[in-house]
């Protein structure tokens, strides 16, 4: 009997699980704005050099419109279209006013603004961009707060990831949630850039120690049977999150409001959670019976179940969890994941496909500006298209399998990014439907390959592995942001490298094998014979049986004895199976 049979004594999911997992998953609302937040606090308004500071220039600019006195002062940019965000001309040609736009400056000198740059105020009323002028040369800074803050995250999950198995989920994720507030809401006072960096990079922390342990807080009080409902549900509401950004954000356009609007709420959560009872499973795999057992009469009481607290002793507990307590002493490590040849390609597709689905799901979803359509209406459509590309991809999963969902997702993703390159950026309507075709792709991907990988680790090694896979998704949002840079090299540079991640990370899942009705492995051992057809070599079932600190013997058969070394030489005086 499993800590599952002992949750459906106790009600199943009754009604202290409703509770708990409301509390749990309401804040995904909120927290969803936090890895996008930058595409509107470090959103790049239209921009200018500054004319310079005359008086006969203010007289000037009553009598002729504002946007026919630029034209004497600042070039069109290379594509004709729109005045240039980073030079003007050195003296001012006053011809230039009445004149059509046809005319050839190339030859008329120009220079930096030196004066500093106008921001229109008309679609952001303030941002970072403006506020400390990261235009220009300088341009490189806004992508990286939003690698900073990917930094953080992929920090946080090495930190917090271990200090939640030492002190518990709830405590960490209380601690989580406070740093979150705190950091999230002095980041809206931030002196300067530099400030502000450092405090989105502790941001990011926190929202790892949060997501790590909101899945693992709402699985240990959960029994298996509605586990994927769940699981659907939390996944989801972080959708229903952006949705709820797009509102929050046109709402508030300047960035310091947005930033405490979003940032100030999780001091309220972290009240709440105080209301949730620490796993118990923890607890007692952590020597902490007699706490784990008052929470577990206190589950049993809110869910209407007062008589199973008298029949529900230390004994009982223990007998529940026994099967965990053996699975806590084993001893494997991330060497493990690469020991035997099937964990070894299973680890290697994994980690691809990992960073393949997140570089370039961030690549669409972090730079929206770019294709010309209201960046309110984007995020929208954006948060809204996950939602039935979600509920596609799950239905799919049971018919087609898991390793042809996850390779068509990759593969459609990749098309639609190359498509994309090809069509003209005055052509909005179709742009805006292929990446938004993109996005949800690129999210039923992470759908798909955040089951694939909990299926494909054995039970032994299932967390440590899933936790080492994915960390290559948060490298690949660390260096997405990166990559936009590159339009100003080649605008279809950036295009071409997302593609082609997606198609690497497709080619990559076709080498899984298929888990689909397939029973869950519990060794690594199951894993080499059920999916690989092989057994692990001599070498790499001593090295497994070294990792699981037990007794090796019988790991050797006469088998595995090549027949000239079963009569040894006179001259060894240890036979072979001796030595072993």
């Amino acid at each position: 009997m499993g800590f599952s049979d002992l949750l459906e004594e106790i009600g199943g999911f009754g009604r202290y699980q409703w509770i708990h997992v409301s509390i749990i998953i309401f804040p995904s609302l909120l927290l969803a704005s936090q890895n996008l937040l930058n595409n509107f606090v470090s959103g790049v308004p239209n921009h200018h050099c500054t004319l310079p500071a005359n008086q006969s220039l203010n007289n000037l600019s009553q009598q002729i419109d504002e946007k026919q006195l630029l034209k004497a002062f600042i070039p069109l940019d290379s594509s004709g279209n729109r005045l240039d965000r980073c030079r003007r001309f050195v003296e001012p040609q006053w011809y230039l006013i009445h004149s059509n736009s046809s005319v050839n400056v190339s030859h008329l000198q120009t220079e930096n603004c030196l004066d500093g740059w106008t921001f229109d105020r008309s679609e952001f009323l303030s941002t970072t961009v403006s506020e400390w002028e990261l235009v220009c040369s300088l341009r490189p800074l806004k992508r990286m707060i939003q690698t900073i803050y990917m930094g953080g995250v992929l920090v946080g999950a090495i930190i917090f990831g271990s200090l939640s198995d030492r002190f518990g989920r709830r405590s960490i994720y209380l601690v989580s949630y406070l740093q979150l507030a705190v950091f999230g809401s002095a980041s809206a006072f931030s002196p300067s850039y530099t400030f502000y960096c450092i405090f989105r990079f502790l941001c990011g922390m926190a929202m790892s120690g949060i997501m790590i342990n909101t899945f693992s807080m709402n699985v240990e009080w959960t029994p298996i049977r509605v586990r994927t409902i769940v699981g659907t549900l939390g996944s989801i509401s972080f959708t229903f999150g952006q949705v709820v950004m797009a509102g929050i954000v046109y709402w508030l356009r300047d960035w310091r409001k947005l930033q405490l609007a979003v940032s100030a709420p999780n001091f309220l959560f972290v009240a709440l959670t105080w209301w949730c009872s620490e796993s118990a499973r923890w607890m007692v795999l952590n020597g902490r019976t007699d706490e784990a057992l008052k929470n577990v009469h206190r589950v049993a009481r809110i869910n209407g179940k007062p008589e199973m607290v008298n029949k529900i002793t230390k004994e009982v507990l223990d007998s529940h969890v026994k099967k965990e307590i053996e699975m806590s002493r084993l001893s494997f490590t991330l060497y493990d994941l690469l020991k035997t040849r099937g964990m070894r390609k299973i680890s290697i597709c994994l980690l691809a496909v990992w960073f393949g689905t997140s570089f370039s799901y961030y690549g669409l979803a972090l730079d929206l500006q770019q294709f010309g359509v209201n960046i309110y209406l984007m995020q929208l459509i954006f948060g809204v298209v996950d939602i039935p590309a979600k509920f596609v991809v799950l239905i799919v999963l049971s018919f087609l399998g898991r390793r042809v969902s996850q390779a068509s997702c990759l593969f459609l993703a990749a098309l639609v990014i190359f498509s994309n390159i090809f069509i003209p950026r005055d052509m909005q309507a179709i742009r805006t439907t292929l990446a938004c075709l993109g996005k949800g792709l690129t999210a039923g991907s992470f759908a798909t390959v955040f089951l694939y990988s909990g299926e494909l680790f054995p039970t032994v090694i299932r967390q440590t592995g899933t936790g080492f896979v994915s960390s290559s998704a948060r490298v690949g949002s660390m260096v997405a942001p990166i990559i936009l840079i590159l339009d100003e090299v080649l605008p279809a540079l950036p295009g071409l490298v997302y593609g082609g991640s997606a198609v690497l990370a497709g080619c990559f899942a076709c080498f899984l094998p298929e888990t689909l009705k397939v029973p869950l492995p519990d060794t690594i051992e199951e894993v080499e014979q059920e999916w690989f057809g092989r057994k692990p070599s001599l070498q790499e079932r001593v090295s497994l049986c070294e990792s699981e600190a037990s007794n090796c013997e019988g790991v050797i058969s006469a088998e595995d004895v090549p027949l000239k070394e079963m009569d040894p030489m006179p001259s060894d005086p240890n036979p072979i199976s001796q030595r072993h």
